[in-house]
């Protein structure tokens, strides 16, 4: 209920200040009233949302029509200007690396299914089952030794160096990598922890291996971790733990104790139907990322067919277009999917290799001096306009 103003006999205000009976009411009690007191409070303004609009943007080709060039001046001004960005990737960015994606017509799940003469699809490899007989095994092991070899020869993209230039100006907020290649962990800027774990920091990594990696190998036993030899996965056996041999023949070598078995290693990647072991760590991550309310998104090179990917895409985007100004972008050779739950998530789709975004953004490469140049495209604003 409205305070009940005094009937102090005011003297009438001037013609030109008195409110009209459609104009805005007087403040409330005694606070417009008394001069020494102190100032009335400020009024929130409530305005609804802005209508968001999605903004396509086809880089194809090396040459960018008229027409779009507003759209690629706003995408490099996110690139270049914002502090919070976070980055979900996936295989395509690795692909002009030389390292096949999966879902693909030159993908790895149809070229294994060839290669091995599998009954269902090449994706049967990454399946938890691969352990339970020595044919799928073996069938694992072979691409494993395939793939380290492929990930060893290959190349980081102009991608991977724009998002290690990103992540040493320290603008990135986080990259979630569903890659197992290692090409972006083994850039300086974009090294992680394995297990995910804060550094003495108390910061996370700035990379997080959502599917783990080829990089390390891991026993299932005592689940002691050691760099991955690809030599030593040949044919259905997996290798003995050396930590275990160490620890058994000290147990019943030395103190006559009965052995307690040894462990078997295998690559320290998830594969599908099995429990991720940094499933908590990167739930941790997330909804401290999600805390921090980054200003950019930008989704790359998957297809977003894994759910838990999907679920952090729903949730990141969500996030930064709440805020004023967050900008949510899709790259990849294929348009994103049309799905009730990722409906409404892009600000803007770029159809088109994602190293074509690299070469438009030409950013300085990490490893090399910064200059005092100051980046002078257009503002963000003026881009949108």
């Amino acid at each position: 209920m409205r305070p009940r103003i005094p009937s102090i006999p005011y003297p009438s205000p001037p013609a030109s200040q008195q409110h009209s009976q459609n104009g805005s009411p007087a403040p409330d009690g005694d606070m417009a009233a008394d001069k020494d007191g102190p100032p009335p409070a400020k009024r929130r303004r409530i305005s609804g949302k802005t209508e968001r609009t999605t903004e396509h943007l086809d880089l194809r080709s090396d040459t960018v029509h008229p027409d779009q060039q507003r759209q690629l001046d706003r995408l490099v001004n996110v690139l270049h200007r914002r502090q919070k960005i976070v980055v979900i990737a996936g295989a395509g960015i690795s692909v002009s690396a030389g390292i096949p994606d999966f879902r693909s017509s030159q993908g790895l799940f149809r070229t294994l299914k060839e290669e091995y003469n599998l009954k269902g699809s090449g994706k049967d490899l990454f399946d938890a089952s691969v352990y339970k007989d020595d044919a799928s095994t073996s069938s694992f092991h072979d691409m494993v030794n395939t793939m380290s070899r492929l990930t060893k020869d290959a190349k980081p993209t102009a991608f991977h160096h724009m998002l290690a230039t990103i992540a040493q100006e320290d603008r990135l907020l986080r990259l979630y990598s569903q890659n197992v290649d290692g090409i972006d962990t083994g850039l300086e800027p974009l090294k992680t922890a394995i297990p995910l774990a804060k550094g003495t920091d108390g910061k996370w990594p700035r990379t997080v291996q959502v599917h783990g990696g080829l990089d390390k190998m891991v026993c299932s036993k005592c689940h002691d971790l050691a760099d991955l030899e690809p030599t030593l996965f040949d044919g259905p056996v997996p290798p003995t733990c050396t930590r275990c041999v160490e620890v058994n023949d000290i147990r019943v070598g030395v103190e006559g104790k009965r052995s307690h078995g040894i462990g078997r290693m295998r690559p320290r990647m998830v594969l599908y139907n099995e429990h991720n072991p940094d499933d908590e760590a990167i739930g941790a991550v997330t909804k401290d990322d999600l805390r921090k309310r980054p200003d950019a998104v930008i989704v790359v090179g998957t297809t977003l067919k894994v759910p838990g990917v999907r679920r952090i895409v729903r949730e990141m985007c969500a996030t930064v277009r709440d805020r004023k100004g967050g900008v949510a972008i899709w790259i990849n050779s294929d348009p994103p999917p049309i799905t009730k739950d990722l409906e409404d998530c892009w600000d803007i789709i770029v159809q088109g290799p994602c190293d074509n975004v690299a070469k438009h953004a030409a950013m300085r490469r990490w490893d090399e001096p910064a200059t005092s140049e100051v980046y002078s495209e257009v503002s963000e604003g003026e881009a949108k306009k």
